[in-house]
């Protein structure tokens, strides 16, 4: 397995906190990360390709390439908060040892800039969602769980597949402390309501304030990106495909 980083830049950071924000069940994740980096002006210092990733590329209408990749931003706040490292990127990696080897090569990072807290996001799937979505939690000990409820979430009890679920573990075997916060969703679509609910969640705990103006713009960027990579279908073309199947029925 092969797993490349190519680092830009190391930071000088406080103590910072990793935020996980890969795609997932209602992109929550993705859309949270990607609004942070925008909203919050975070720099690219490092860029993750991995052999486990999608085997081809997106050719742009400039004819540049675009490929399955994984990146990390920093966040250096002016007050008297904790830093921040951002994991976005448009995949994860398709294999298990191929997720276990992204995630331990993000961690690795993560504890050189001096993190000792991460937390991963993520839909919890339902089908449906009415009024405001509910929040779970899990964490890699029995503080950080106290941390995480006190921000609202109910324990999460099954199963959290995916970079999600295994962040929280790899922290514990390495005494980072970490928690996952899922959000309901339906999981079919970049769910805007979640991830609001899930910035929300995040504001309190990181005592930044979030503006949220921009995370439907976020949404459409996610969707396209994503659609671009077939990680999502194109919903047109969904209702074209119902459409026509219906007719079969008139």
């Amino acid at each position: 397995m092969v797993c490349s980083i190519l680092i830009h830049e190391k930071p000088q950071l406080k103590d910072p906190v990793l935020i996980e924000g890969l795609p997932g069940i209602g992109f929550v994740a993705n859309i949270a990360a990607l609004h942070l980096i925008n909203e919050l002006k975070a720099k690219k210092f490092a860029e993750i390709v991995s052999s486990s990733f999608q085997d081809f590329a997106i050719l742009t209408e400039n004819g540049t390439p675009r490929s399955p990749i994984n990146e990390l931003y920093y966040v250096k706040r002016e007050d008297a908060g904790r830093d921040l490292i951002i994991w976005y990127g448009n995949t994860q990696a398709l294999t298990t040892p191929g997720q276990y080897e992204l995630c331990g090569k993000v961690l690795d990072i993560a504890q050189e800039l001096g993190c000792k807290y991460a937390i991963s996001l993520g839909g919890f799937k339902k089908d449906e969602v009415k009024g405001t979505p509910g929040l779970y939690c899990a964490a890699s000990d029995e503080e950080t769980m106290q941390e995480a409820l006190a921000l609202g979430p109910k324990p999460m009890v099954g199963h959290i597949f995916g970079i999600a679920g295994l962040v929280v573990g790899l922290c514990r075997l390495r005494e980072i402390n970490a928690f996952t916060l899922l959000v309901d969703t339906v999981g079919a679509y970049p769910d805007v309501t979640a991830t609001k609910a899930a910035l929300t969640t995040l504001e309190k705990f990181l005592e930044l304030t979030i503006d949220q103006t921009g995370v439907e713009t976020a949404a459409l960027e996610t969707k396209r990106i994503l659609e671009s990579f077939g990680l999502i279908r194109n919903i047109q073309e969904e209702k074209k495909k119902e459409e026509e199947a219906l007719r079969w029925y008139i």
